[in-house]
């Protein structure tokens, strides 16, 4: 499917210098923030105060929020588990207040509210805990840009695998730049968007990167540069660019508009991934490619020694 079909390949190569020289400058101010400014961790990772408690009726969870703001709390979650009766709410740490003050004074303010409040559960999440979420949540970014390195050197040629894992995490860089930049708060729910977007793009990579070889073993094409053979399938995969990262974003959006407190940074860092994604996985891979050398014969077996005209595909 189709929107349109552009007649004529677009000079993307001929502006890569200044594609990679935009990133570069994006990498390095979201490397500074990240550095200068630091993460403002939710509780999961730094510790605090999480209770579970239960209405007689479906719980109308902003005028809790509410109560918690004026209690003192500005980074606190609220949010349902299991039924709309049931609610969970995660409280930092405060100095001088152990967890069952923190719970008695939050119960009380409830209560005050609603009388029919009943707490179910209450249990301190310690630092300890949170460098273990960190440590693991590094780990599987770790094992995903290994994995994803591997498949693409297997399916395409390494070059390729250094150029999307490079413009890839330009991304990831992108997007904790952001959070980094504007004190957001980084949950384990940003870190599975991070995941995702890095996911999203290296398949926009993979599919820039599907359209190069094809142009590569076409006879056709073969007095094709490879600039030209680059700009060509750019070119030839916009409308399908278009209508993925468009249906996409429509979905994220709903997220972002209706989702609430729970899911509205993970469709930030899903939004900024998106619209970084479409411009580092085909603007910044493909230069990439060009820039280490890519040429036919990367992505074509030998001549066979007893039929010289033969070529044969991988």
């Amino acid at each position: 499917m189709e929107f349109f079909r552009l007649k004529r390949d677009l000079p993307f190569m001929k502006h890569a210098l200044i594609f990679n020289a935009i990133s570069m400058i994006t990498f390095i101010a979201a490397v500074t923030f990240i550095v200068l400014r630091g993460f403002h961790f939710s509780i999961e990772f730094t510790g605090g105060t999480v209770l579970e408690v239960s209405y007689a009726e479906p719980a109308q969870l902003e005028p809790i929020r509410q109560t918690l703001s004026q209690l003192g709390y500005s980074d606190h979650q609220v949010q349902n588990f299991g039924t709309a009766r049931d609610v969970m709410i995660r409280l930092p740490a405060q100095k001088g207040l152990n967890s069952q003050q923190q719970s008695d004074a939050v119960m009380a303010a409830l209560q005050a509210q609603d009388k029919t409040i009943t707490l179910r559960r209450v249990e301190f999440v310690g630092p300890q805990v949170g460098e273990e979420l960190a440590h693991d949540g590094l780990i599987a970014l770790a094992i995903v840009i290994v994995g994803i390195m591997i498949y693409l050197a297997i399916r395409f040629e390494w070059k390729f695998a250094v150029a999307a894992i490079i413009a890839n995490l330009h991304d990831v860089i992108i997007i904790l730049g952001f959070f980094a930049f504007f004190q957001w708060e980084f949950s384990l729910s940003v870190l599975a968007a991070v995941l995702a977007v890095l996911g999203y793009s290296v398949n926009e990579s993979v599919v820039v990167f599907d359209r190069v070889r094809e142009t590569f073993r076409n006879n056709k094409k073969r007095k094709l540069t490879v600039p030209e053979v680059l700009n060509h399938a750019i070119t030839s995969t916009i409308s399908r660019t278009i209508i993925t990262h468009g249906s996409t974003q429509m979905m994220v959006t709903a997220m972002l508009i209706f989702g609430g407190p729970t899911l509205h940074y993970f469709a930030l860092a899903l939004t900024i991934g998106i619209c970084f994604g479409i411009y580092s996985s085909v603007l910044v891979a493909a230069p990439l490619v060009m820039w280490l050398g890519v040429k036919r014969e990367d992505l074509i077996r030998p001549v066979k020694k007893d039929n010289p005209h033969e070529v044969e595909l991988p």
